[in-house]
């Protein structure tokens, strides 16, 4: 599941808090949510009318709604939508009742991760029946385009079932001396084979009717109606003719010299496979794979810190270096083994193999003779190190995307880690991985702590209503093995082992001090900063440190806003209550971030005395093109300003969404399309 997808859930449930448990959690899993809630047959048909939800979560004991009720009204609107049950307790007897009466699955309150499990499952079934929906659709359209173009095409091609004719163009008859299709209809295609490669051409065709690995092109002598024959290379491919599965084939007279075509598909640096050919085995392997066919894998090999390499050889060594890394690659593979050139210096293998052991033992083998040798390139000598990502292929992940993102994920998390190391994607393994992982962030973590590793940017918030000063959001990276780190990765590991107060500090410490730097050189200015839950914990030791430092820097109030989002607020609000209100009798402001996406945010504005907010991201995606998301918005900003609020849209994409959130009544915007962050200087 992509963890940037937003779904659109309408809750049946009586009780707010209990639904936004659930919201809270799915979004401390990293999940946006647009939520809903109904209690009424008349809510949940205007809910199913204007939210459009993926998902309905329903509380069996709503009102006295039946279950069976629901899932009628859902059917009804004739939307693919999940029905899911949200149950306190599991019993074998209920839950088969609940299945019987329509839901798709059943999640229990007091099992978080069994209840994310199921509501993540369920919006990923969803997405795979919108896909295949919109993949029959493409193909039917397919169809119509490809029997258009075979009419038209010149190129001698039928479609075959079970070794006989069903369709054939007419450059196909002209080419075997036919006059009509009905000379053809249900004449074997081995008649059209010459007597040498009859016997070649059968086992061909036995072989791809079984989905067994069988070369998809053969070179024979094609046999006319009148008896004469023509050298020709016949091209197979899967397809399907009026709901039947078929052979595509195509006969091209052999008027390219074989060797040629060779040399066009490899890449003219390396020798390898250019692209286009590689991504193509890469096709073929997945096709053997969803057929059950075990023993492949692909890997993805970089040369460790290739761009800081290149600037010390300089451009005109790059391709030198390049073909002898490539050399070094092929000479390892085996007979059945494919290499080819990716990307710029990313070498893609499929691997044959009987076994996972096997796989790692080659890339060792590989590490060990790159990082033996040494590279000569005119006067200069360099030696090399390696990382590779790679995924076993089996029946599960057959499909080139994701075969490729697996082994692009394994390939980035092997660099991460300060390369020469190689990283398989295997389920099984995963867990073991995972640990192995966080530990070496972990590590990682402590030593930015200790060595001062962090960094900071900023990002300018741009007043809508001319504010005075200027407004800026601290954003936090971290020094990795591999460049620039973003608190995605490394704040959940962090938070687990207890270290965010500790970072929150530093990067408070830094603002505070850049603050007082831009006072100094006259640039009035305001950050905001974020704060994790665990500073709250421990708010008897961060509160007096913060009224110690501001007063040292001498800084006018205001001119620090710390914000955390609305979804952690909700579910820390009595700490969060005493925190907020202490800090702001220090003269801070406050921020609530991802505001708007609770089930009663305003609600929450009634115990928490918010300066700012700002509004959920999940509101300014391709926000021209969405006027329900426009009214949400105009309705924030309304009743943000008769509370005295400030409203701020992040994420900000274009012009359009520019002037349209101005229109809207937004006081300040904000996104990488009005400013990229930029490195925040603590001494000028």
């Amino acid at each position: 599941m992509k963890t940037d997808s937003v779904i659109k859930i309408l809750f049946i449930e009586n009780s707010v808090e209990d639904a936004e448990q659930i919201i809270t959690l799915l979004r401390n899993a990293g999940i946006a949510v647009r939520p809903a809630r109904a209690t009424t047959p008349e809510q949940i048909h205007s809910a199913l009318e204007e939210l459009g939800p993926d998902l309905v979560l329903f509380n069996p004991g709503v009102n006295g709604l039946p279950l069976r009720n629901v899932a009628q009204q859902i059917d009804a609107s004739a939307r693919d939508i999940a029905l899911i049950a949200c149950v306190s307790k599991m019993d074998d007897q209920g839950i088969a009742d609940m299945f019987q009466d329509g839901v798709q699955g059943v999640g229990s309150r007091s099992q978080p991760k069994q209840m994310i499990t199921v509501i993540k499952r369920e919006f990923d079934s969803l997405n795979t029946r919108r896909q295949v929906r919109r993949l029959e659709s493409a193909l039917r359209e397919s169809e119509r385009r490809c029997d258009a173009l075979l009419d038209s095409s010149n190129d001698p091609i039928s479609y075959v079932h079970e070794g006989m004719h069903v369709r054939a163009n007419r450059s196909y008859l002209d080419t075997f001396g036919y006059e009509d299709y009905d000379d053809l209809l249900g004449l074997p295609v081995l008649d059209l084979i010459g007597p040498a490669d009859a016997d070649a051409f059968k086992n061909l065709l036995r072989a791809l009717s079984r989905g067994e690995k069988a070369e998809y092109r053969l070179e024979l002598h094609a046999r006319r109606a009148d008896g004469s024959t023509f050298p020709a290379t016949a091209e197979f491919a899967h397809a399907t003719f009026e709901g039947e599965t078929c052979l595509q084939i195509v006969f091209r007279r052999q008027q390219v010299d074989p060797a040629m075509v060779e040399q066009l598909q490899r890449d003219s640096v390396t020798g390898l496979y250019n692209r286009a050919r590689t991504l193509e085995f890469i096709d073929n392997a997945v096709a053997a794979a969803s057929e059950g066919h075990k023993g492949q894998s692909l890997l993805l090999i970089e040369p460790d810190n290739w761009a800081h390499i290149v600037s010390g050889i300089g451009l005109g060594k790059a391709d030198e270096l390049l073909a002898a890394f490539a050399h070094r690659v092929s000479m390892l593979l085996g007979q059945e083994d494919v290499a080819g050139l990716l990307a710029e210096h990313t070498i893609g293998v499929i691997l044959h193999t009987d076994n996972d052991e096997a796989i790692r033992e080659w890339i060792g083998g590989l590490q060990q003779a790159i990082a033996r040798e040494i590279f000569d390139l005119g006067t200069q000598s360099i030696t090399l190190t390696i990382s590779t990502g790679g995924s076993l292929l089996g029946e599960k992940n057959a499909n080139t995307d994701m075969l490729l993102n697996q082994a692009s994920q394994a390939l980035r998390s092997a660099q991460s880690q300060g390369g020469n190391r190689s990283e398989l994607h295997d389920p099984a393994a995963r867990e073991k991985a995972d640990a192995e992982r966080e530990r070496n962030w972990l590590g990682l973590l402590r030593q930015a702590l200790t060595q001062n590793e962090f960094m900071l940017y900023h990002q300018q918030t741009i007043s809508l209503q001319d504010a005075e000063g200027d407004y800026s959001e601290i954003l936090l990276r971290m020094n990795g093995p591999q460049g620039e780190v973003s608190p995605g990765f490394f704040m959940p590991i962090a938070e687990k082992y207890g270290l965010n107060a500790e970072i929150d500090r530093w990067v408070l410490t830094q603002a505070i001090s850049a603050l007082k730097t831009r006072d100094r050189a006259g640039i009035p200015t305001t950050f905001f900063v974020k704060l994790t839950a665990d500073s709250l914990q421990q708010q008897s030791n961060l509160l007096p440190w913060l009224d110690r430092t501001l007063k040292q820097a001498n800084l006018k109030n205001g001119r620090l806003v710390l914000e955390m989002t609305e979804s952690k607020v909700v579910t820390m609000l009595r700490p969060a209550q005493e925190f907020i209100t202490a800090w702001k009798n220090l003269g801070g402001y406050f921020a609530l971030e991802q505001f708007g996406s609770g089930l009663n945010s305003f609600q929450l504005l009634n115990h928490i005395q918010a300066d700012y907010l700002k509004i959920d991201r999940s509101f300014m995606a391709d926000l021209p093109q969405h006027p329900e998301n426009q009214k949400k918005i105009t309705e924030i900003c309304q009743q943000a300003h008769e509370m005295k609020r400030l409203a701020i849209a992040e994420w900000v994409e274009d012009a359009a969404s520019t002037s349209l959130l101005f229109a809207c009544g937004v006081d300040f915007v904000q996104g990488n399309f009005l400013q990229e962050p930029q490195p925040l200087q603590v001494n000028f």
